[in-house]
């Protein structure tokens, strides 16, 4: 694994994010994945920033509420088995490592592991949260992605670190 700028790969983050990536949140000695296809890559308050979204009906915002760090780990193609597995099925009633067979790796500043078998992976250290407030939602968005009113915590992150682990 080599250690690349957060944004060499962004053009391909970008494209791979929608069709799934992993949020691994450690808080503990409990660790979760949780598939995400959202996220936003930025320069924020002088520093290189991942910011991800976390419902609050999730067992990951149980642990990433309770946690300073994140990381997310990106394949840029495969892995739609596990990817759909962690996006379905909660951490509160399955060991999501053990049913997909998902490889800890250890990252180099924070305790959260990445998932092994990904491209690319950013460890983050949580600066700034914030729940969604609807009233300051447009109103199309609002009735499109949040009819049940189950709104997001956004979580900035300053990347700490970046890997690359693949050929493209």
């Amino acid at each position: 694994m080599k250690k690349v700028e957060y944004n060499d790969y962004i053009k391909e983050m970008t494209e791979a994010l929608p069709r799934g990536a992993f949020l691994t949140v450690k808080s503990g000695d409990k660790v979760n994945t949780m598939t995400i296809g959202w996220g936003n890559i930025g320069y924020i308050w002088g520093k290189p920033v991942f910011m991800v979204l976390v419902r609050d009906s999730r067992y990951t915002y149980q642990l990433i509420e309770n946690s300073k760090e994140f990381t997310v780990s990106i394949p840029f193609k495969g892995m739609k088995e596990e990817l759909s597995f962690c996006g379905t099925k909660s951490g509160r009633d399955f060991d999501k490592f053990k049913e997909c067979n998902l490889k800890k790796l250890t990252p180099d500043h924070v305790s959260t592991p990445f998932i092994g078998g990904c491209d690319l992976h950013y460890e983050c250290k949580i600066m700034f949260k914030q729940r969604m407030n609807p009233e300051n939602l447009d109103g199309n968005l609002d009735k499109k992605w949040y009819p049940h009113k189950d709104y997001h915590t956004l979580y900035f992150g300053e990347i700490l670190g970046c890997y690359f682990d693949k050929d493209i």
